[in-house]
Protein backbone atom coordinates (compact mmCIF):
# COMPACT_ATOMS: atom_id res chain seq x y z
CA UNK A 1 0.00 0.00 0.00
CA UNK A 2 1.44 3.38 -0.98
CA UNK A 3 0.96 6.07 1.48
CA UNK A 4 1.29 9.45 -0.60
CA UNK A 5 0.68 13.43 -0.07
CA UNK A 6 -0.01 15.34 -3.91
CA UNK A 7 1.51 18.64 -3.99
CA UNK A 8 0.11 19.74 -7.39
CA UNK A 9 -1.04 23.20 -8.45
CA UNK A 10 -4.81 22.20 -9.64
CA UNK A 11 -5.75 24.05 -12.77
CA UNK A 12 -8.22 21.55 -14.21
CA UNK A 13 -10.93 23.06 -15.78
CA UNK A 14 -9.69 27.06 -15.79
CA UNK A 15 -9.98 28.32 -19.71
CA UNK A 16 -6.53 27.64 -20.61
CA UNK A 17 -4.69 25.90 -17.97
CA UNK A 18 -3.58 22.51 -18.28
CA UNK A 19 -5.65 19.63 -16.68
CA UNK A 20 -2.95 17.49 -15.88
CA UNK A 21 -3.08 17.45 -12.13
CA UNK A 22 -6.84 17.10 -11.72
CA UNK A 23 -6.44 13.73 -13.33
CA UNK A 24 -3.78 12.61 -11.57
CA UNK A 25 -5.56 13.09 -8.43
CA UNK A 26 -8.36 11.19 -9.57
CA UNK A 27 -6.33 8.27 -10.51
CA UNK A 28 -4.87 8.27 -7.23
CA UNK A 29 -8.80 8.09 -5.69
CA UNK A 30 -9.47 5.65 -7.71
CA UNK A 31 -6.13 3.26 -7.23
CA UNK A 32 -7.03 0.43 -5.00
CA UNK A 33 -2.96 0.59 -3.93
CA UNK A 34 -2.95 4.00 -2.62
CA UNK A 35 -4.16 5.65 0.14
CA UNK A 36 -4.37 9.14 -0.30
CA UNK A 37 -3.78 11.46 2.96
CA UNK A 38 -4.00 14.66 1.79
CA UNK A 39 -3.31 17.31 -0.79
CA UNK A 40 -1.33 20.43 -0.64
CA UNK A 41 -1.68 23.04 -2.83
CA UNK A 42 0.91 25.23 -4.10
CA UNK A 43 1.57 27.47 -7.64
CA UNK A 44 2.98 26.54 -11.12
CA UNK A 45 -0.21 26.71 -13.50
CA UNK A 46 -1.71 29.36 -11.86
CA UNK A 47 -1.33 31.43 -8.72
CA UNK A 48 -1.93 29.71 -5.69
CA UNK A 49 -5.48 31.73 -5.06
CA UNK A 50 -6.61 29.79 -9.05
CA UNK A 51 -5.20 27.03 -7.48
CA UNK A 52 -7.13 27.06 -4.25
CA UNK A 53 -9.90 28.63 -5.62
CA UNK A 54 -10.48 25.62 -8.46
CA UNK A 55 -9.45 22.41 -5.86
CA UNK A 56 -12.25 23.69 -3.80
CA UNK A 57 -14.61 23.73 -6.89
CA UNK A 58 -13.38 20.48 -7.81
CA UNK A 59 -14.07 18.62 -4.50
CA UNK A 60 -17.16 20.43 -4.20
CA UNK A 61 -18.90 18.81 -7.57
CA UNK A 62 -17.55 15.64 -7.02
CA UNK A 63 -18.45 15.67 -3.25
CA UNK A 64 -14.92 14.72 -1.94
CA UNK A 65 -14.99 15.12 1.06
CA UNK A 66 -12.43 12.55 2.75
CA UNK A 67 -9.44 14.29 1.50
CA UNK A 68 -7.56 17.55 3.45
CA UNK A 69 -6.58 19.85 1.72
CA UNK A 70 -3.74 22.95 2.46
CA UNK A 71 -3.04 26.19 1.04
CA UNK A 72 0.58 27.05 -0.04
CA UNK A 73 2.49 30.74 -0.46
CA UNK A 74 3.19 32.20 -4.24
CA UNK A 75 6.34 32.75 -2.89
CA UNK A 76 8.23 32.04 0.37
CA UNK A 77 7.32 34.22 2.80
CA UNK A 78 8.28 34.60 6.68
CA UNK A 79 4.85 33.10 7.37
CA UNK A 80 4.90 29.25 6.98
CA UNK A 81 1.84 28.08 5.14
CA UNK A 82 -0.21 26.20 6.18
CA UNK A 83 0.24 23.41 3.33
CA UNK A 84 4.45 23.92 4.17
CA UNK A 85 3.68 22.58 7.93
CA UNK A 86 1.28 19.97 7.29
CA UNK A 87 3.99 18.39 4.79
CA UNK A 88 6.80 18.88 7.71
CA UNK A 89 4.01 17.30 10.69
CA UNK A 90 2.95 14.48 8.61
CA UNK A 91 6.65 13.28 7.27
CA UNK A 92 7.79 13.83 11.08
CA UNK A 93 4.90 11.73 12.83
CA UNK A 94 5.15 8.99 10.25
CA UNK A 95 8.84 8.83 9.13
CA UNK A 96 9.72 6.73 6.68
CA UNK A 97 5.94 5.91 5.03
CA UNK A 98 5.09 8.69 2.94
CA UNK A 99 5.75 9.01 -0.80
CA UNK A 100 5.37 12.84 -2.00
CA UNK A 101 4.85 13.56 -5.18
CA UNK A 102 5.40 16.62 -6.65
CA UNK A 103 3.93 18.38 -9.58
CA UNK A 104 4.06 22.22 -9.76
CA UNK A 105 6.40 24.23 -7.75
CA UNK A 106 8.85 23.28 -5.07
CA UNK A 107 7.43 26.01 -2.73
CA UNK A 108 5.98 24.00 -0.70
CA UNK A 109 8.73 21.49 -0.04
CA UNK A 110 10.71 24.08 0.88
CA UNK A 111 9.11 26.10 3.05
CA UNK A 112 8.21 22.29 4.97
CA UNK A 113 12.03 22.03 5.59
CA UNK A 114 12.63 25.48 6.57
CA UNK A 115 10.01 24.14 9.01
CA UNK A 116 11.79 21.28 9.95
CA UNK A 117 15.15 21.01 8.19
CA UNK A 118 14.69 16.88 9.01
CA UNK A 119 11.66 17.41 6.00
CA UNK A 120 13.79 15.48 3.30
CA UNK A 121 14.90 12.67 5.64
CA UNK A 122 11.82 11.97 7.02
CA UNK A 123 9.73 10.77 3.78
CA UNK A 124 10.16 7.55 2.34
CA UNK A 125 10.66 9.24 -0.83
CA UNK A 126 10.13 11.95 -3.82
CA UNK A 127 8.49 11.84 -6.97
CA UNK A 128 8.78 15.02 -8.99
CA UNK A 129 7.34 16.27 -12.25
CA UNK A 130 9.64 18.81 -14.01
CA UNK A 131 12.51 19.71 -15.57
CA UNK A 132 14.34 18.92 -18.88
CA UNK A 133 17.62 17.71 -19.49
CA UNK A 134 17.38 18.66 -23.39
CA UNK A 135 15.31 20.97 -25.37
CA UNK A 136 11.20 20.36 -24.75
CA UNK A 137 10.03 20.12 -28.53
CA UNK A 138 6.06 19.84 -29.33
CA UNK A 139 5.49 19.70 -33.48
CA UNK A 140 8.10 22.10 -33.76
CA UNK A 141 7.72 24.30 -31.05
CA UNK A 142 10.42 24.96 -27.85
CA UNK A 143 8.15 24.71 -24.96
CA UNK A 144 9.57 26.07 -21.78
CA UNK A 145 9.88 23.71 -18.31
CA UNK A 146 7.46 25.08 -15.33
CA UNK A 147 7.56 22.82 -12.12
CA UNK A 148 11.46 23.43 -11.01
CA UNK A 149 11.77 26.72 -12.52
CA UNK A 150 8.94 28.84 -11.67
CA UNK A 151 10.99 28.47 -7.90
CA UNK A 152 14.28 27.69 -8.96
CA UNK A 153 15.93 28.24 -5.27
CA UNK A 154 13.46 25.49 -3.69
CA UNK A 155 14.26 23.73 -6.35
CA UNK A 156 17.63 23.43 -5.45
CA UNK A 157 17.15 23.12 -2.04
CA UNK A 158 15.57 19.78 -2.95
CA UNK A 159 17.75 18.41 -5.51
CA UNK A 160 20.77 18.90 -2.97
CA UNK A 161 18.97 17.39 -0.24
CA UNK A 162 19.90 13.82 -0.53
CA UNK A 163 16.78 12.17 -0.08
CA UNK A 164 15.25 9.23 -2.39
CA UNK A 165 14.30 11.17 -5.48
CA UNK A 166 12.63 10.06 -8.44
CA UNK A 167 12.26 12.59 -11.33
CA UNK A 168 9.93 12.49 -14.26
CA UNK A 169 11.14 14.92 -16.66
CA UNK A 170 9.47 16.70 -19.56
CA UNK A 171 11.29 14.81 -21.77
CA UNK A 172 10.32 11.48 -20.19
CA UNK A 173 6.60 12.72 -19.69
CA UNK A 174 5.66 13.71 -23.46
CA UNK A 175 5.64 9.90 -24.22
CA UNK A 176 2.37 9.70 -21.80
CA UNK A 177 0.10 11.21 -24.47
CA UNK A 178 -3.89 10.79 -24.31
CA UNK A 179 -4.87 10.60 -27.42
CA UNK A 180 -8.06 10.91 -29.74
CA UNK A 181 -8.70 6.87 -28.96
CA UNK A 182 -8.71 7.84 -25.18
CA UNK A 183 -10.59 10.88 -25.42
CA UNK A 184 -13.53 9.22 -27.29
CA UNK A 185 -13.02 6.22 -24.89
CA UNK A 186 -13.90 8.81 -21.94
CA UNK A 187 -16.73 10.08 -23.97
CA UNK A 188 -17.85 6.54 -24.60
CA UNK A 189 -18.38 5.76 -20.64
CA UNK A 190 -21.80 6.76 -19.95
CA UNK A 191 -22.98 7.30 -16.18
CA UNK A 192 -20.19 7.93 -14.47
CA UNK A 193 -19.84 11.05 -12.33
CA UNK A 194 -16.09 11.03 -12.20
CA UNK A 195 -15.72 10.62 -15.83
CA UNK A 196 -18.60 13.23 -16.76
CA UNK A 197 -16.59 15.63 -14.70
CA UNK A 198 -13.19 14.75 -16.32
CA UNK A 199 -15.22 15.01 -20.28
CA UNK A 200 -16.18 18.17 -19.23
CA UNK A 201 -13.10 20.12 -17.83
CA UNK A 202 -10.44 18.42 -20.13
CA UNK A 203 -12.49 19.32 -23.57
CA UNK A 204 -11.55 22.94 -23.77
CA UNK A 205 -8.05 21.92 -22.93
CA UNK A 206 -7.31 19.41 -25.95
CA UNK A 207 -9.10 21.95 -28.19
CA UNK A 208 -6.67 24.59 -27.37
CA UNK A 209 -3.38 22.00 -27.89
CA UNK A 210 -4.93 20.90 -31.10
CA UNK A 211 -5.37 24.43 -32.29
CA UNK A 212 -1.75 25.50 -31.08
CA UNK A 213 0.20 22.21 -32.26
CA UNK A 214 -2.22 20.11 -34.62
CA UNK A 215 -2.89 17.09 -32.93
CA UNK A 216 -5.76 15.76 -31.13
CA UNK A 217 -4.72 14.58 -27.51
CA UNK A 218 -2.46 15.80 -24.98
CA UNK A 219 0.63 14.88 -22.46
CA UNK A 220 -0.33 13.31 -19.50
CA UNK A 221 2.49 14.97 -17.86
CA UNK A 222 1.53 14.90 -13.79
CA UNK A 223 0.19 11.32 -14.40
CA UNK A 224 2.94 10.03 -15.48
CA UNK A 225 4.84 10.65 -12.64
CA UNK A 226 1.75 9.24 -10.00
CA UNK A 227 1.97 6.11 -12.68
CA UNK A 228 5.73 5.63 -11.43
CA UNK A 229 5.26 5.05 -7.89
CA UNK A 230 1.73 2.65 -8.29
CA UNK A 231 3.37 0.80 -11.89
CA UNK A 232 6.98 1.40 -12.00
CA UNK A 233 7.32 -1.92 -13.87
CA UNK A 234 6.16 0.20 -16.91
CA UNK A 235 8.78 2.21 -16.84
CA UNK A 236 12.50 1.95 -17.94
CA UNK A 237 14.53 3.38 -15.37
CA UNK A 238 18.12 4.50 -15.08
CA UNK A 239 19.94 6.36 -11.96
CA UNK A 240 22.04 9.42 -12.63
CA UNK A 241 24.08 11.95 -10.73
CA UNK A 242 22.79 15.00 -11.47
CA UNK A 243 24.90 18.47 -10.76
CA UNK A 244 22.41 21.68 -10.10
CA UNK A 245 23.10 25.35 -10.12
CA UNK A 246 20.65 28.06 -9.67
CA UNK A 247 21.65 29.28 -13.16
CA UNK A 248 20.56 26.27 -14.61
CA UNK A 249 17.10 25.60 -12.49
CA UNK A 250 16.08 29.29 -13.71
CA UNK A 251 15.35 27.27 -17.46
CA UNK A 252 14.62 23.85 -15.41
CA UNK A 253 17.96 22.54 -16.62
CA UNK A 254 19.10 18.97 -15.34
CA UNK A 255 22.81 18.68 -15.97
CA UNK A 256 23.41 14.72 -16.03
CA UNK A 257 26.59 14.95 -17.75
CA UNK A 258 29.00 16.93 -15.50
CA UNK A 259 32.36 14.65 -14.78
CA UNK A 260 32.82 16.43 -10.90
CA UNK A 261 32.61 13.75 -8.85
CA UNK A 262 30.27 15.95 -6.37
CA UNK A 263 26.91 15.15 -7.96
CA UNK A 264 23.46 14.01 -6.44
CA UNK A 265 21.86 10.48 -7.14
CA UNK A 266 17.97 10.72 -8.22
CA UNK A 267 16.50 7.98 -10.33
CA UNK A 268 15.11 9.05 -13.54
CA UNK A 269 12.54 6.72 -15.65
CA UNK A 270 13.56 7.47 -19.43
CA UNK A 271 10.77 5.49 -21.10
CA UNK A 272 6.85 4.47 -21.02
CA UNK A 273 7.30 0.64 -21.97
CA UNK A 274 3.33 0.21 -22.52
CA UNK A 275 1.72 3.49 -23.30
CA UNK A 276 -1.76 1.33 -23.78
CA UNK A 277 -1.35 -0.60 -20.65
CA UNK A 278 -0.53 3.42 -18.91
CA UNK A 279 -3.73 4.89 -20.54
CA UNK A 280 -5.50 1.71 -19.68
CA UNK A 281 -4.90 1.92 -15.74
CA UNK A 282 -5.35 5.38 -15.65
CA UNK A 283 -8.96 5.33 -17.21
CA UNK A 284 -9.50 2.30 -15.40
CA UNK A 285 -8.66 3.94 -11.70
CA UNK A 286 -10.82 6.75 -12.66
CA UNK A 287 -13.91 4.81 -13.36
CA UNK A 288 -13.54 3.40 -9.60
CA UNK A 289 -13.58 6.09 -7.94
CA UNK A 290 -15.74 6.00 -5.01
CA UNK A 291 -16.88 6.54 -1.73
CA UNK A 292 -16.47 10.33 -2.17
Amino acid sequence: MHRIIYDCDNTMGLSGRDVDDGLTLLYLLGCDDVVLEGVTLTHGNGTIKEVYDNTVRMFNDLGIKNIPFYKGNDIISDKVSEAGVYLADMARKHKGEITLLATGSMTNLYEAYLYDNEFYKNLKNIVIMGGVTEPLIISGVKIDELNLSCDFKASLSLLTSKADITILTGNTCLQALFGEEEIQRLMDIKGNKVIDFINENIKGWYELIYKSFGFKGFCNWDCAAALYITNPELYETKTFSIYPTLEELKNGFINIKSYEDNGYNIKMPLKIKDLKKFNDLLIKSWCNVKNL
